[in-house]
């Protein structure tokens, strides 16, 4: 999983997410920044409303948060969405003796530890120009 503070730069980036089933969070800022949640059908949805996109907590009876809007909380983008993010300039995913490189079709590299790493760290590559 890829840092809060990754995640933090990559929607400073511009990364932009939609929320759905399976989808990894954290709530920033409220004694909470270690705990990550996931959208789920059963317990965790996203809402659509004029004002914008709510993620509503469902039988959430031990804390008193019932629903934040979706600018509040930080989004930890899994693997899969990383890769698709990067679309047509994702070239491979090698692995290497310290983790994995991700190349892109520049021939740019970045290699992290993880995939996840190396998949935001391309990310933010081609965010920030």
């Amino acid at each position: 999983m890829i840092t809060v503070e990754q995640a933090k730069r990559l929607r400073k980036a511009g990364a932009l997410w939609v929320p759905g089933a399976g989808d990894r969070f954290v709530v920033p800022d409220r004694d909470m920044d270690a705990d990550v949640f996931v959208v789920s059908d059963m317990t965790v949805e996203v809402h659509d409303y004029p004002g914008g996109k709510v993620i509503g907590f469902n039988g959430t009876t031990e804390w008193a948060l019932d629903s934040i809007e979706q600018r509040e909380v930080i989004w930890l983008p899994r693997e899969d969405q990383l890769r698709n993010l990067l679309g047509t300039h994702f070239q491979a995913l090698e692995a290497t003796p310290g983790g994995y490189t991700i190349r892109l079709t520049d021939d740019s590299t970045f290699p992290a530890t993880d995939a996840e790493h190396a998949y935001a760290n391309a990310l933010l590559h081609l965010l920030n120009g």
